[in-house]
């Protein structure tokens, strides 16, 4: 993996595809309106609404920009091996001190969500899961203190 590399799942390019195609047809034309709206009010220094507009066509028109400099660094994560965590993977673990089944897909850093139990490959967690077996004990040194997974079951996805 380089440093330059963005590494997704099938699923997250998608998910971007979608958003850039999004971003540069519907919002476009959404925020163009917008603008010549607030242009027929007249006076442009006193316009709230034009500035806005403007504001939010400049965030719109960076997102735009990373996006395209995303998708020239990406790689898809093609995982059909359960054998050994990698991007792409879901996981149950068993958390050793409280007994507690925690099922989590395993991401690249843009597609984390900690609410829909999906973290990075570059997270604690993540790192110390990679290339890691069914039935291995992982080790993570989290800020409450160091944390035991047992790692239960790999499914590719």
């Amino acid at each position: 993996m380089s440093n330059d590399e963005i590494i997704l799942t099938p699923e997250g390019l998608a998910k971007l595809e979608f958003e850039l195609e999004d971003l540069k047809t519907v919002k476009r034309k959404e925020l163009a309106s917008r603008i010549k709206t607030a242009i027929s009010y007249g006076d442009l220094k006193e316009n709230s609404e034009y500035h806005s507009a403007k504001n939010d066509q400049s965030f719109m028109e960076t997102r735009i920009m990373t996006i395209e400099k995303m998708l020239k660094k990406v790689r898809v994560a093609k995982n059909s091996d359960a054998s050994r965590v990698h991007v792409g993977s879901v996981v149950i673990l068993n958390d050793v001190e409280f007994a507690e089944k925690i099922e989590y897909q395993i991401v690249g850093p843009s597609e984390a969500d900690v609410l829909e139990n999906r973290i990075s490959y570059e997270s604690p967690l993540g790192t110390s899961l990679m290339g890691k077996s069914v039935g291995d004990i992982i080790t993570v040194n989290a800020p409450m203190g160091v944390i035991k997974y047992e790692l239960l079951e790999i499914r590719a996805m």
